[in-house]
């Protein structure tokens, strides 16, 4: 999808138009989610801070993040990749590789039907994607960057030949310090990846060398692996303030958990494993997890990410960051344990009930007491699945 977050926000205030938008925490230490393409004319793009971004671009639009409506948006793009084949690998919420191999006796060849979701995406939602056509995975996604916004690429049967002249940042994995490293060697284009010595590659970017060489030629044999069950849940914030204290980190964890929570309870699924992640100032992660019984409610998980940050040595280290997370998920009835499957079901009771009227009133529905002592979060919650 083109610019999503930055075009849903547009589409719900026509006012946004042809203004440059950017999405994201608008404090000190916000983070660009996305931004529209007369914000990216300034240099501004996602993963950037907000004070870089509104540097660059003083007279930008800062959106907060509507998470709920991208997932809107989300599920009716992908109800159209659906039109057109069930084997659908999604990236995130705006983007995928689709396998219409076996579709096109039904619907045309490659690019007539990328044309045809192009299309009904624009139908369904009042959007635009881009679209890449080839015969592999990783050239596909090149291809679909390369003619932003509403572009369609279609890739030649010459593949090494489209890809000898990019230049080596399109290649996946090579960013800020293994770029320099390989200009530095006089390795600019995916052409002269394709060509260089083995060994020098594999000096230069160890283990990822042989691949990043087969990738240059266009060589890629994964296939497109059809969305399947969860393997984790998680939620993380970044604060406009270190904390400091160990109350401060437990209401973030308490947050967090009230964020992970109902979307297990959202989809019947259950969880074995807590993970908590804190990112002190200094910019070190470091994480810790623990097995639980099977559960799915706010407590539960809550009790144990507690219990967890006592195995972080967090004398004088400031946390910027904190993280909860949830892994080994089943779906519907909890696998057999040392309770019984009912104690286990009324355990999630009052997070379900909880889930519900979140649902129906918004986020501030109901919350924990001593989460309105939480102040400072100033990068909406991530969640991913």
């Amino acid at each position: 999808m083109d610019a999503f977050f930055a075009s849903v926000e547009i589409k719900d205030d026509p006012s946004l138009r042809g203004k440059p938008v950017v999405v994201g925490g608008a404090s000190r230490r916000g983070v660009v989610a996305a931004a529209s393409y007369e914000a990216r004319k300034f240099g501004v793009f996602s993963a950037m801070s907000m004070t870089d971004a509104l540097r660059r671009c003083p007279h930008a639009v800062v959106v907060t993040p509507h998470r709920d409506r991208y997932e809107e948006e989300s599920a009716k793009v992908f109800a159209v990749f659906r039109e057109f084949t069930p084997l659908v690998e999604g990236l995130s919420v705006d983007e995928a590789f689709l396998d219409v191999t076996e579709s096109q006796s039904l619907f045309g060849d490659g690019p007539t039907i990328a044309r045809r979701i192009k299309d009904g995406i624009t139908a369904a939602t009042g959007l635009t994607g881009s679209a890449g056509v080839a015969r592999s995975k990783f050239v596909a996604k090149i291809a679909s960057d390369m003619d932003k916004p509403d572009g369609l690429t279609v890739v030649p049967e010459e593949v090494a030949e489209f890809l000898a002249p990019l230049p080596i940042e399109r290649m996946w994995r090579i960013g800020k310090r293994a770029g320099p490293l390989l200009r530095a060697h006089g390795i600019r284009t995916f052409g002269e990846i394709s060509r260089a010595d083995p060994r020098t590659l594999e000096r230069l970017l160890g283990s990822f060398g042989a691949l990043a060489q087969e990738l240059a030629r266009g060589v890629d044999d994964r296939a497109v692996e059809p969305d399947g069950e969860a393997k984790s849940v998680s939620a993380e914030s970044t604060f406009e303030e270190d904390l400091t204290t160990t109350d401060a980190i437990e209401r973030a964890l308490l947050a967090h958990a009230e964020r992970v929570a109902p979307r297990l309870t959202e989809d019947d699924i259950y969880c074995e494993s807590v993970v908590v992640k804190l990112k002190y100032a200094d910019f070190t992660i470091e994480t810790r997890q623990m097995r639980i019984e099977p559960a799915r409610d706010i407590q539960s998980i809550y009790q144990t990410a507690k219990e967890l940050l006592r195995r972080f040595s967090l004398a004088g280290r400031r946390v910027r960051l904190v993280g909860v997370g949830v892994k080994d998920l089943s779906h519907g009835t909890p696998p057999p344990n040392l309770f019984s499957r009912d104690a286990v079901a009324r355990k999630g009771a009052l997070s379900d009930v909880t889930a519900e009227i979140k649902k129906r009133y918004g986020q501030s529905g109901i919350t924990h007491a001593e989460l309105l002592a939480l102040e400072g979060e100033t990068v909406p919650a991530k969640e991913r699945v």
